[in-house]
């Protein structure tokens, strides 16, 4: 009795415990009691085992997946510490390139050529012309029945004169009455040089070309009662700010800056003195040391790097006055001039410059570009040589494979010495001197090697390698 009760509550204990538990799925595993097993097509029971092993087998997945994730962040980082470092690598590489750069080759030494030859201007002289009224043209004018329909008085006389020389009219009653004033030519050249007005400046510089362009034929009573004088010319240059000390301005050079500079009027003034020396073998108008310095003062134009766009008009000006010479003046003021521009340009770039500018296919030309080169030559050895053969022989001296020999320098005296004997007619038939010219030629295209990093190698040794060729093909 008592054990069939016993029974009874067991299965009760069961039958409850598996009421409750059954919803949830939770199952003790145990022998006595078997799992019961679900028909087909009845959803499977899931037991605490089961979860328990799913927990951890996610749970070794999560860990598995973090430590995937943590190598792949980690050989990440390691290339990019890997391209950082190359990086670094690289430019600190850069660095010390250029620092051995900066070290055989200073920007500092790199030249530039220029000056400042143009200052600070000055206030010009007043345009106002009381002795204008007086004037024959004027006059005459006034004096016509014409004038009684224009009323014109001697207070606006001048303003109509400006009208005349705009329009071309005074030029052509100066023709017809083949006489030009001394009021007439003072006011028209003060109108040239320091009118403000382009219109003004350029038509009276027209005029004054065209009176002296004229000839004997086309104007046989022509008298003009006042030339300007080279004085007069001067003056307008240091109105215009023309320094005769130039000076070496680094950062204009480099900049092309548009500090000071002379008027727009030095365009009028180089056209007038073009014309003008033409006329000196007719007329009595400076003499032979004022046109030597007067082609001084044009060939040292051409070193003002804010003047390049007038250079067309300092050649024909140089060419003007190079011409007006006598063939008995040419010989001594050739020699002269080149000695005077040979002092006063620096032995840089500048007198290079020079040299090149002294441009031409005339004989005159080319005997001053030779003259220059050779008296510069010979103040950069301070005149210890001033033979030809001694020249070429300082130079072949001159050990250029010397890790302290300035290669600067080398290539001036290169530039100096090509112009100095190519435009020399009197060294062409002198063979020993072309044979020395050669060897130095040789000594510099071939001891100076392509690795030289020194400044100026690759220069002097192109520029002699190129001169050389020509040589030996002439």
């Amino acid at each position: 009795m008592v054990g069939t009760l016993q029974r009874n509550l067991r299965v009760f204990w069961v039958d409850l415990w598996k009421f409750f538990m059954v919803p949830l799925g939770l199952f003790l595993a145990h022998d006595l009691y078997p799992v019961r097993k679900w028909a087909q097509g009845q959803k499977k029971v899931i037991r605490l085992d089961d979860l328990v092993t799913d927990y951890y087998k996610e749970k070794s997945r999560l860990i598995e997946r973090e430590s995937k994730r943590a190598k792949a962040k980690k050989s990440y980082n390691s290339d990019e510490d890997d391209d950082t470092s190359k990086e670094t690598a690289f430019f600190e590489t850069i660095d010390k390139c250029q620092q051995q750069i900066k070290e055989i080759s200073s920007e500092d030494e790199i030249s530039y050529w220029g000056m400042q030859v143009f200052g600070n201007q000055k206030t010009p002289p007043s345009l106002t012309f009381p002795k204008l009224r007086s004037c024959e043209i004027l006059n005459s004018f006034m004096n016509n029945e014409v004038n009684s329909s224009v009323e014109l008085c001697a207070e606006k006389g001048e303003a109509f004169l400006e009208g005349l020389i705009v329009n071309g009219w005074l030029s052509r009653l100066v023709s017809i009455c083949g006489h030009v004033e001394i009021s007439i030519a003072m006011w028209t050249f003060n109108l040239m040089l320091y009118s403000s007005k382009e219109e003004l400046r350029t038509s009276a510089c027209d005029f004054w070309c065209s009176i002296l362009s004229k000839t004997e034929v086309d104007l046989p009573f022509a008298k003009i009662d006042w030339f300007p004088c080279y004085s007069d010319l001067k003056s307008a240059l240091e109105v215009y700010g023309f320094l005769p000390n130039f000076s070496s301005n680094t950062e204009l050079l480099k900049t092309d800056s548009d500090t000071g500079g002379p008027p727009q009027n030095i365009r009028a003034w180089l056209k007038f003195m073009a014309v003008y020396c033409q006329a000196r073998n007719k007329h009595s108008i400076f003499s032979t040391s004022e046109a030597e310095e007067l082609i001084e003062v044009v060939i040292c134009l051409f070193l003002d790097r804010q003047l390049q766009g007038l250079s067309i008009l300092f050649y024909e000006c140089m060419l003007s006055v190079i011409s007006c010479f006598t063939e008995k003046e040419w010989h001594c003021s050739c020699e002269k001039v080149a000695k005077s521009l040979a002092c006063r340009v620096p032995q840089d770039l500048n007198c290079l410059r020079i040299v090149e500018c002294i441009s031409g296919v005339n004989t005159r030309s080319k005997c001053l570009r030779s003259a220059v080169a050779f008296q510069i030559l010979v103040n950069c050895f301070d005149n210890k040589v001033t033979d030809a053969e001694e020249i070429l022989k300082f130079l072949i001296s001159i050990n250029v494979k010397d890790r302290s020999c300035d290669l600067f320098r080398m290539y001036i005296y290169l530039v100096l010495t090509e112009n100095w004997l190519y435009f020399n007619p009197l060294l062409e038939d002198k063979p020993v001197i072309n044979e020395m010219w050669g060897l130095y030629l040789r000594n510099c295209s071939c001891q100076i090697t392509n690795t030289d990093l020194r400044t100026y190698a690759s220069k002097v040794r192109n520029k002699a390698s190129y001169l050389l060729q020509a040589t030996v093909k002439g």
